[in-house]
């Protein structure tokens, strides 16, 4: 389980349940948002914007999209989009697969196929260059039948019975590309729907198998059952055959916290059912069922838990002292469950960072650990061997600069229950997927073998990769990978696009740029010179773990601004670009940093890309699932808070007067209507205000589905990229 997130995966966190009554407070803040509401329509003239889908707003939003379009969408556009579709469709991708029972499962889009299938095949086959599939659900097919956009969204497993195959799915479909999902009970034999089984209707649903007649449902079940930040404040059981608004309430959180949730490890000798009370992004309470009540494990809200078989694992975020031993954020310390609860465990540290590493996340085979680890943003891999004292070594896999990621095949497959998956990529490296056997140790070790590698999909020979550190304002060292052509000019005229994000601890690792290579990196300008890439590692991620991140939290929201700005004049002063060649893109949280690049540093870049942005930071909480950010942002209702967040919040600080000189950079923002986790709604209002100022070089654009990616296939993603990649290049390369 994981918790909601803006873009990428945020550390989980779990809670504690408060009673299934609704909060009491909720006629307070009905009251508090009609007040605030009031104040902001006297104060925002672009409040009407907000009305997601009404006649007046969608007319504006339709007069942009065609502006935009008809600057935009020419001859050099169409090549560029089909370039980068050609990537996306291409036959030859690499087919990743997960392993239930004897079979290898992978969801897969091509040019005959945009809404994709679920598919699966055998080891054997899958070895083949060309695999023979068995197709278990035709997304395009099913839309087409149903009459429904359906995106597909994943499917949870039923474990089936020691030695039997796996016979049942719960398929998860979004009619959108949004958060929301209809969930449906599939049958492996029949490659059916169940007639009269399972089926959620549309909602933020998270669902878990009890056992084969019965569910957790986590979802909206009317007025009360949901939280501020739009996600399930309750849990019921759901019984096969009965109607959920009958089904029995088993968890339930207090309405200011994110989410619950209640999920069955159905491990053969572990099961278990685990409740969730997810408080914020940060503080979390994990509670494990015995008899009919939910047993607290007694740790701060703000170190994260999981289960694995007999272990419980934490990592902490804070300092976290227990029996006289301090273990410090980042680490991996473990314990047994049954003495952990029983009060008589000692914890052992697997992994303690240092300043320079940081764990990135773990798996397990049938009986090791595998540990991801980042050096000044560099993969690491750790096996960590319990029946050694939890010795650590390193597995040997290669050059820094490259991301390596690791995980178990199938720890349950007596066969093959030490195998992992070892994938490898680098800006200019096409990935490639190995798999390997952890020995008992490091001399009898198998060396992983490729199973697939992807090939180039754009000429790198006369590019290179380079790490490079800029020097914040508070003096702290920030690393920024630059990806550019051999022995580039350093005179300040290459066309050069910064990407960032920094926030809720993702780690922006190196990864094939397979798209942006044709899109960016081998465009030439008049003159000749061809594009470069920086990807900045600022504070707010998770690069160095938890430190990074929270030294960008709240109040200190400035330093990953300060940090993406101070790379940006590194580069500048190194004589790779200048403001006129220097362009800047990020989505999400990376939008809201676009934003604040806009109005805080304009004097810096040529030309920015803001997508699906957080902006309007005095309205954020009350717009999507924007609640569910305070731990990250603050709460702009909280006065001494709003003072802090309404320096970072674009959408005000266009009220702002620039610096003496200075000019905003051509801005194009752009969002997706059926966003149902940030909203357009604050990229709209940004772009609106911008206009009515006079910004001449400001311009706007919104899908009208895809979510918060943005993009619901193949087709839509390359004209999302193209339209990026074609206005930043039209403002910076010449």
């Amino acid at each position: 389980m994981s918790t909601p997130h803006l873009e990428t995966p945020a550390s989980t966190s779990l809670a504690e349940t408060t009673g299934s009554s609704e909060a009491p407070a909720s006629d307070a803040l009905v009251q508090n948002d009609n007040v605030q509401a009031a104040e902001n329509t006297a104060e925002d003239q672009f409040l009407w914007l907000e009305e997601l889908d009404s006649d007046r707003a969608m007319d504006w939003v339709v007069g942009q999209n065609d502006r935009t379009e008809a600057e935009l969408f020419d001859a050099d556009f169409a090549a560029t989009k089909d370039a980068i579709l050609t990537v996306l469709d291409a036959a030859d991708r690499i087919p990743m697969v997960t392993k239930r029972g004897e079979h290898y499962y992978n969801f897969w889009r091509d040019s005959q196929h945009p809404k994709g299938l679920w598919r699966r095949t055998s080891w054997e086959s899958y070895l083949q260059q060309e695999p023979e599939w068995e197709v278990l659900l035709d997304v395009d097919a099913l839309a087409a039948a149903e009459g429904i956009d359906w995106v597909y969204s994943g499917a949870q497993m039923l474990r089936p019975a020691s030695g039997r195959e796996y016979t049942r799915a719960l398929v998860k479909l979004s009619p959108d590309g949004g958060d929301q999902v209809r969930v449906r009970e599939f049958d492996l034999p029949t490659l059916a729907f169940v007639p009269g089984g399972f089926d959620l209707p549309v909602a933020k649903t998270n669902v878990s198998w009890a056992d084969a007649d019965t569910l957790f449902v986590a979802t909206d079940v009317g007025e009360g059952s949901l939280t501020l930040s739009s996600y399930a404040r309750t849990v019921r059981r759901l019984s096969r055959g009965h109607e959920l608004a009958e089904a029995e309430e088993i968890f339930a959180v207090d309405q200011s916290h994110v989410l619950a949730y209640v999920s069955h490890d159905s491990t053969p000798g572990f099961e278990r059912d685990v409740a969730h009370d997810v408080i914020d992004f940060y503080n979390s309470k994990t509670y494990v069922r015995s008899g009919d009540e939910w047993v607290h494990l007694d740790v701060p809200t703000d170190v994260g838990v999981s289960l694995h078989r007999g272990w419980v694992i934490f990592s902490p975020q804070t300092p976290w002292t227990r029996e006289g031993v301090t273990h410090i954020p980042g680490s991996l310390v473990l314990a047994e469950l049954d003495g952990f609860m029983a009060g008589t465990g000692a914890l052992r540290e697997i992994f303690v960072p240092t300043d320079s590493t940081s764990l990135q996340s773990i798996d397990f085979t049938a009986s090791h650990i595998l540990l991801n680890v980042l050096q000044d943003v560099s993969s690491q891999i750790l096996i960590c061997d319990p029946a050694r004292g939890f010795e650590l070594r390193p597995l040997d896999i290669g050059s820094p600069l490259h991301s390596f990621s690791i995980s178990a095949v199938d720890d349950e497959d007596p066969e093959c229950g030490e195998d992992f998956w070892l994938s490898l990529t680098g800006f200019l490296t096409p990935t490639t997927l190995a798999r390997g056997t952890v020995g008992s140790d490091a001399a009898n070790a198998a060396t992983p073998l490729p199973v697939k590698s992807a090939p180039a999909r754009f000429d790198a020979e006369d590019f290179e990769v380079s790490q490079h550190f800029a020097v914040s304002d508070d003096g702290t060292r920030v690393p920024y990978f630059q990806v550019s052509p051999r022995e580039l000019p350093l005179d300040g005229k290459n066309p050069v696009l910064m990407n960032g994000y920094g926030g809720f601890q993702a780690s922006l690792t190196p990864s094939y740029l397979g798209a942006l290579g044709p899109g960016w990196l081998v465009r030439r300008t008049e003159q000749g010179r061809r594009g470069s890439y920086v990807v900045a590692n600022i504070r707010g991620g998770g690069e160095y773990g938890p430190r990074w991140h929270r030294a960008a939290l709240r109040e200190n929201r400035h330093r990953a601004y300060e940090d993406f700005a101070a790379i940006a004049r590194d580069l500048i002063n190194r004589g790779v670009t200048s403001r006129e060649h220097l362009a800047a893109t990020g989505r999400s949280n990376g939008g809201l940093l676009m934003g604040n690049m806009i109005t805080g540093y304009p004097e810096l870049f040529g030309a920015i890309s803001c997508g699906v942005p957080l902006l309007d930071m005095r309205r954020y909480t009350r717009l999507a699932a924007g609640h569910s950010w305070i731990a990250e942002y603050g709460d702009p209702d909280v006065p001494a808070d709003w003072e802090f967040v309404r320096t970072f919040s674009p959408y005000h600080r266009l009220d702002d007067a620039l610096p003496k000189g200075a000019t905003y950079p051509a801005s194009l923002i752009w969002s997706a209507t059926s966003d149902d986790r940030v909203g357009p709604v604050q990229a709209r209002k940004m772009a609106a205000k911008m206009l009515d100022m006079g910004v001449g070089n400001v311009r706007y654009h919104e899908s009208l589905d895809g979510g918060h990616a943005g993009a619901s296939d193949n087709g839509a993603t390359a004209t999302m990229l193209a339209t990026s990649y074609e206005f930043l290049w039209r403002h910076v390369a010449d």
